[in-house]
């Protein structure tokens, strides 16, 4: 009878910790879509006091304090930045600690170099090269994980091309990302790390001249998400002042 009830606690422990993180996804989503980052600092700031964590919550908010660094960063808020690398980088050491999922935890690392370098450019010599090596061994640890081809990506599109970074071959990784995504169950829908990619690849193409191709991946962005705010009522309309040009 008392091990009846110790393992109804145990499954009544996973389904509200599953119900949780549930919430948490379509609550970062709806921030996402809606430009509240807001939102999103408080829900981050709620699941980094939750107690216990287990590896699979740790990842999960390692994901959201991802996106809210690098939109801190991109928005000038280096203190805020440097604030939330500080909390992700431990809570990515205790995941790398317990040989979690190694594949997605140097897609992170690799991420987190660039923005250690987005806060301190004089860094760039050292950690970019580290940056690099920590996504190349995410796809070779697993190259069906499209987080190592966007962090891939990323350090090609941000490295200088003196130093062999290249939009092109960029743009190519992000696109390896979005066709995994789509054949490997990933679940696109709802989700704000697929909308990323999308924009992240419409702005390679952008930044390529290729308006054209540009515009299908911000449609593609509007399909999935219509309400999604920032697309389109600034960025796509941006995007159709340089075709009408």
């Amino acid at each position: 009878m008392e091990r009846s009830k110790y393992l109804l606690t145990i499954i009544l422990s996973v389904v509200i910790l599953q119900s949780v993180q549930a919430n948490y996804k379509s609550d970062i989503y709806s921030a996402y879509i809606d430009g509240d980052m807001g939102k999103w600092k408080n829900i981050i700031d709620k699941m980094n006091q939750h107690q216990p964590k287990t590896v699979d919550f740790l990842l999960e908010l390692i994901n959201y304090q991802y996106g809210y660094i690098g939109w801190s960063l991109g928005n000038q808020k280096k203190k805020e930045a440097e604030n939330y690398l500080k909390l992700a980088d431990e809570n990515l050491k205790i995941l790398e600690k317990a040989n979690y999922n190694l594949s997605v935890v140097n897609s992170y690392k690799s991420a987190f170099l660039g923005f250690h370098i987005g806060l301190s450019k004089y860094k760039a010599p050292i950690l970019g090269p580290r940056s690099i090596e920590c996504a190349k061994s995410s796809i070779s640890q697993d190259d069906k994980n499209p987080f190592g081809y966007i962090q891939y990506g990323n350090c090609q599109y941000y490295m200088p091309s003196l130093f062999g970074g290249s939009k092109q071959e960029a743009l190519i990784n992000f696109k390896k990302a979005e066709q995994l995504m789509q054949l490997n169950g990933y679940p696109l829908k709802n989700d704000w790390n697929y909308l990323s990619l999308l924009i992240l690849i419409a702005q390679s193409y952008t930044t390529l001249k290729n308006y054209k191709l540009a515009k299908v991946y911000y449609d593609k962005a509007l399909k999935a998400e219509p309400r999604f705010s920032w697309v389109k009522n600034e960025i796509y309309p941006e995007l159709l002042k340089m075709i009408k040009e």
